[in-house]
């Protein structure tokens, strides 16, 4: 997310350059991170933030399972490109800042505001950050994806989730939003395919072998969609995996 990223770039902000005069001596100066961000380290913020908010987003929020949901339920139409990505994605985008919106403003409260009023340096910042974020991939990873990175690491089995590091935590968190994704759009996919099985079933059984089936199922398939209020039940379905 925006807030998080921001605060990754100002950890990696950290620099100490040294410059040597002609007599041999060392001049040396640092930025000291404790006070209040410069107005030219939060433009350095804001570039960093384009560049990773992406990944962050896609790693450690519930993007992942909301448009690979919403993806795998436009496939289950038979409609290749409606809605268009952009739709698909920007609604993913919306449903993930609405879903993470406590998380963001606990990280808000608790890292940003203080950071940049000077109240917090970064490192107390960052781990205000950490905390929330690790609480919410907790709530909704898997406990065999975890012991999987867990036992890979090579270390000490955690005595408890908060000794979980993230370098295990956030690829089993991906893992684990992937398979209930995909479990979910396999439920979305049962009754698509049910009309589809009965479509071709009576084509064949009126042999209309060259009239596609999927051009006749497919206007009982939108019909069904819009009768159930299709994307309502996905969104509540999504929404809900997330309590």
């Amino acid at each position: 997310m925006m807030p998080i990223a921001g605060l990754l770039a100002v950890k990696l902000a950290q620099v100490a350059p040294t410059a040597t005069d002609a007599g041999g001596s060392g001049a040396s100066f640092s930025v000291d991170l404790g006070a209040k961000p410069s107005q030219s380290l939060l433009i350095i913020v804001l570039i960093t933030v384009l560049s990773v908010a992406p990944a962050l987003l896609i790693m450690t929020t519930g993007f992942t399972r909301i448009v690979i949901v919403l993806s795998l339920t436009r496939n289950a139409l038979g409609l290749q490109t409606i809605p268009p990505n952009q739709v698909v994605v920007g609604l993913s985008l919306f449903l993930s800042f609405f879903v993470m919106s406590p998380t963001i403003s606990d990280i808000n409260e608790h890292a940003i505001q203080p950071l940049l009023k000077g109240e917090k340096t970064q490192e107390e910042a960052w781990t205000a950050t950490v905390k929330p974020m690790r609480a919410f991939m907790l709530d909704h990873v898997r406990a065999g994806e975890l012991a999987l990175f867990t036992s890979a690491d090579g270390g000490k089995k955690p005595a408890k989730p908060d000794d979980v590091g993230l370098a295990a935590l956030i690829p089993a968190f991906i893992l684990s939003e992937l398979k209930t994704a995909f479990i979910i759009g396999f439920i979305v996919f049962i009754p698509f395919l049910v009309i589809d099985l009965v479509v071709s079933s009576s084509l064949m059984s009126m042999g209309m072998m060259m009239l596609p089936p999927v051009f006749v199922s497919l206007p009982f398939k939108l019909l069904l969609f819009v009768m159930v209020d299709g994307w309502g039940l996905i969104v509540k379905s999504l929404l809900r995996s997330f309590a």
